[in-house]
């Protein structure tokens, strides 16, 4: 049929096939050197990976579009967009769906009689939720600063951003990525994955769909996706051949005020399998996690925790343990600020919740505990605790 087609039409017809579809978009990334850019294979993630926790989010109001390119400029290997879903099913990033906390929604008149309570993971939370508003809706808030105790200097930056989508996301990462001739990755995580599954708004295929239209192909894509549950994980483990990671909360978690558990997968307490994160860090918990997933990432004290003084003590078994079942092992979350730190490594004024310590030093133990990534609220830290890093 091509043979009847004159050149122009067809050239016309081919460039809006190409920009209409999946495969037309993978092409388009997947030219030239952008191809390692986008999929760069074995040769990614570099050894001792920087990850932007939600953006460069000690000197941005996180989830921005200007978090996100600020932690590319200072140095991240990888961005995290944490994902939720829209009432017409457009994944965007915050780290919450309630989004009283990091946007001016309070304060919009037209949309008081949207606060509510709501279930999230057995637990009752109050607000303004993403899935009761259509995305353009969404794009009228403007971003704030979620911490500004210990935060101060990004209460300048407020109700000056949007909510990004993920597409705006991927946009702004690619193109980053061949003006630097760098690759940058991906870090999504599912959030809250049983939830919007119950109210017929599911996370996975979306993503996956999303993603492959962008052009990540498989484990050569500079991406993992990252989730608290299992089940949710191995659905997307029968989706995609892209790098999977299980998170860890830490499993000394009281439950929540009503006795829902907060140390399990919500996806077990629903399951009522009694089983909870410990499970997991267990030796054989982490051949477990092998069969799924690529990656485990637990909370930090599960790694070193901290003695009786809140200094870090030795670190455990559990890397150890994680490269015997296969698994590389990255960890969350180091940041900057006094109250966040190890007590020794906090900085005078001791009682300041914004006076920044020594983060570094922090990060630096990580490593020699072997980690292969970890999570940063300050990407530029990060960067110079690598860079300047020499394993003991």
């Amino acid at each position: 049929m091509l043979k009847h087609v004159t050149n122009r039409a067809f050239s016309r017809r081919a460039i809006l096939a190409l920009s209409l579809t999946g495969l037309g978009l993978g092409l388009l990334a997947g030219c030239g050197g952008d191809r390692d850019l986008v999929n760069p294979g074995a040769s990614w993630p570099p050894a001792r990976t920087v990850t932007a926790h939600r953006g460069a989010s000690a000197v941005r109001p996180e989830h921005t579009l200007e978090a996100y390119r600020k932690a590319i400029e200072d140095g991240a290997d990888v961005i995290e967009p944490d994902l939720v879903v829209t009432k017409d099913g457009v994944l965007v990033a915050r780290h919450e769906n309630e989004i009283s906390g990091t946007t001016n929604v309070a304060e919009r008149p037209e949309f008081a009689a949207r606060r509510t309570v709501k279930t999230i993971d057995g637990i009752p939370v109050t607000g303004w939720f993403t899935e009761d508003f259509t995305l353009a809706e969404l794009k009228t808030l403007r971003a704030r600063e979620r911490i500004p105790a210990n935060r101060p200097a990004n209460v300048a930056y407020n109700d000056q951003f949007q909510i990004p989508t993920l597409q705006e996301v991927i946009d702004l990462v690619q193109a980053e990525s061949k003006s630097r001739d760098k690759v940058i990755g991906l870090y999504p995580e599912t959030k809250h994955p049983s939830y919007f599954k119950a109210i017929g708004l599911p996370l996975e295929k979306r993503l996956v769909d999303q993603l492959a239209a962008a052009g990540y192909r498989g484990r050569e894509a500079a991406v993992f996706i990252q989730s608290f549950e299992v089940a949710n994980l191995k659905e997307l483990r029968g989706m995609t051949a892209i790098r999977l990671v299980q998170l860890i909360d830490n499993p000394a978690n009281p439950p929540a005020a009503n006795g829902t558990p907060r140390n399990a997968p919500y996806d077990f307490v629903l399951a009522r399998n009694g089983r909870t994160y410990a499970d997991l860090v267990t030796a054989s918990g982490l051949k477990e996690v092998a069969t799924y997933a690529d990656v485990v990432s637990p909370y930090k004290d599960v790694i070193i925790p901290r003695n009786a003084a809140n200094n870090l003590s030795a670190p455990t078994a559990f890397v150890a343990n994680a490269r015997a079942a296969g698994l590389a092992v990255h960890t969350w979350t180091l940041r900057p600020e006094n109250p966040f730190l190890p007590a020794n490594l906090r900085a005078a004024p001791l009682d300041s919740p914004s006076q920044r310590g020594n983060s570094v030093t922090e990060i630096r133990a990580f490593l020699d505990a072997g980690i292969d990534g970890f999570f940063t609220d300050d990407p530029a830290v990060g960067r110079a605790a690598v860079d300047g890093y020499v394993k003991k």
